[in-house]
């Protein structure tokens, strides 16, 4: 059966490789041109897939190719590497059709498609945020499903990629220093985006950076503090200290660490 139906889409590109596309476009048939989609599907060329299903599933619905023609669709756009609009499509279909054929494979692309077209870290990661819940929602609805440990490997890595975006924030308030320091303390800032990132993601791969950023801070804020604060400033110094060398013994900043450590002790122990 299936070797008929492969034989019979290729005798349609043939077909439609003939006609031109335009003539497949305004056809009133809708099963040519479904038909016409498909070997267009098949053959790779997404473009005319996709424009030929556009025209199609809103009037396919309620047919035998209804679920068919939207996983299609999406399938296009994923293809092409337009994964926005391709979760969509694949939003659409499980919206649509929630115990439908292909809801369990719509769901776990509806979140890869976004996975997929992830931006760098340094910019606005929204999609980031909706992929993560669109890949928990659908282990919940699959808990047992093949997709399960792909999509966990994605959010973790999409974690990784949230912390990245915070190891950068917290690094440049850390690079301002007094810089612009009428806007607020950003030494302070540099540690508290840090903190709160490492306590939103203990387990993070970027913990260690995170934390001798940390240290680099509260050494920085206390050598720059008032005389009032100095004492304050560098025990918290020392206390940082102790805290990282526990964390990571064989780190590779324990030297700079050491380095902080020596020069706070000296105004703690006055």
């Amino acid at each position: 059966m299936r070797k008929f139906a492969y034989i019979f889409l290729v005798a349609i590109l043939a077909l439609t490789s003939c006609d031109t596309f335009n003539k497949v476009y305004k056809s009133s048939s809708l099963e040519y041109k479904y038909e016409a989609a498909k070997a267009y599907y098949l053959s790779g060329d997404y473009s005319k897939a996709s424009q030929l299903l556009e025209t199609m599933v809103t009037m396919l619905k309620g047919s035998d190719k209804a679920e068919e023609s939207l996983i299609l669709l999406a399938r296009c756009y994923y293809n092409s590497e337009d994964y926005e609009t391709a979760s969509q499509y694949f939003k659409v279909y499980y919206s649509n059709y929630p115990r439908g054929e292909f809801a369990e494979y719509a769901r776990f692309y509806s979140g890869k498609s976004l996975f997929e077209g992830i931006s760098e870290p340094e910019l606005d990661q929204s999609n980031t945020y909706t992929a993560i819940s669109e890949l928990q929602l659908f282990m919940e609805y699959y808990p047992y499903s093949d997709y399960r440990d792909e999509s966990q490997k994605m959010i973790l890595r999409m974690h990784e990629l949230l912390v990245e975006k915070e190891y950068l924030s917290a690094k440049l308030y850390y690079e301002l220093g007094d810089y612009m320091a009428y806007m607020g303390n950003n030494y302070q800032a540099c540690i508290i985006t840090a903190q709160n990132v490492m306590n939103d993601y203990p387990y993070t791969a970027f913990r260690e950076e995170l934390s001798i950023l940390v240290l680099r801070a509260r050494y920085k804020m206390a050598l720059h503090s008032v005389e009032s604060k100095k004492k304050e400033r560098y025990r918290a110094t020392v206390d940082e200290y102790y805290a990282f060398k526990t964390e990571f013994p064989e780190s590779k900043h324990l030297k700079e660490a050491e380095k902080y450590y020596k020069e706070a002790s000296k105004f703690v122990n006055d």
